[in-house]
């Protein structure tokens, strides 16, 4: 039997993710703050919406959310029009949206109470990854969940890790985000230093990314970066969002982050400089302002 799902949130990441389910056989409705958008996606994609999370979800076998922030998941989640609400006894509820720990354990318990069953499911690989059908997701919950959802999961990620108990695929989410924010302000001052003394940065890379320098971002960045494009994929509030899930948790486990701390505050000179929706690589446009 075909499941049937709601997808709640058309942002950049969710409007392309919805899309994959309903062009691979999941009857999908839909749920955006902005009805006008629910209604596009309709429109290309057939399927249907809801004029409220609880409507879009009352049938659904799966619920897929992908929203901003924690405050944001909240607002979807309760009230007399959230998706508990509306929620089928049995369903599964997945949250890609990139939040706190704290929170995905807060909607493990809320869920079961509804009689469903929860996974946290934060994504990795940007606007791209999601239109592509090829995210990464780190995902938090019960492995029987995992496998009955693994099917739905499939048609926009091409690699899905269990990473433990609900909170464990944020918790994951958030050493990626450390490990990025590191990379690319090291790929920054590498490439400052390189305009500066004459190198020509086709041949320095093919030099030395397939050694130890080498990274996704070297690799995927270095060329835009050199021509001061900075309009190709995650944004710096989304990220300066991200560190800040990361560094509040680490100061519950009581770890120092020096590294992550002073990049968040390059973000936030960045976002001084007018380039709040710029990508995560205009850490060097910062250096050379």
């Amino acid at each position: 039997m075909t499941k049937q799902c709601a997808f709640i949130g058309l942002g950049v990441m969710g409007y392309p993710m919805a899309g994959h389910l309903q062009k691979q056989g999941f009857d999908t409705c839909v749920y955006n703050r902005t009805e006008s958008k629910a209604k596009a996606w309709v429109n290309e994609y057939q399927g249907c919406y809801g004029e409220t999370p609880a409507q879009a979800v009352k049938s659904a076998d799966v619920v897929l959310v992908c929203v901003g922030n924690d405050d944001d998941v909240r607002s979807v989640f309760y009230g007399d029009d959230g998706i508990l609400a509306g929620l089928k006894n049995g369903a599964i509820v997945i949250d890609h949206t990139t939040a706190s720990a704290e929170l995905a354990r807060e909607l493990n318990e809320a869920v079961a109470q509804q009689g469903g069953h929860f996974m946290d499911a934060p994504v990795s690989g940007g606007q791209a990854g999601a239109e592509n059908g090829v995210l990464t997701a780190m995902i938090g919950g019960e492995q029987a969940v995992f496998d009955a959802a693994s099917d739905v999961l499939a048609c926009y990620s091409k690699t899905r890790e269990l990473m433990g108990d609900a909170g464990a695929g944020q918790l994951a989410k958030m050493v990626n985000q450390i490990c990025i924010a590191g990379v690319v302000q090291g790929l920054s001052e590498g490439l400052q230093l390189a305009r500066k003394v004459g190198l020509d940065p086709d041949k320095l890379i093919a030099a030395i990314s397939q050694g130890a320098a080498g990274s996704w971002q070297m690799e995927n960045r270095y060329k835009t970066m050199w021509n001061n494009e900075y309009e190709h994929g995650f944004a710096v509030d989304w990220m300066r969002k991200d560190l800040k899930i990361a560094l509040n948790e680490a100061d519950r486990q009581g770890l120092s982050m020096p590294l992550t701390a002073l990049v968040d505050q390059f973000y936030a000179d960045v976002q001084k400089m007018g380039g709040n929706r710029w990508d995560t690589s205009s850490l060097l446009a910062r250096l050379e302002k």
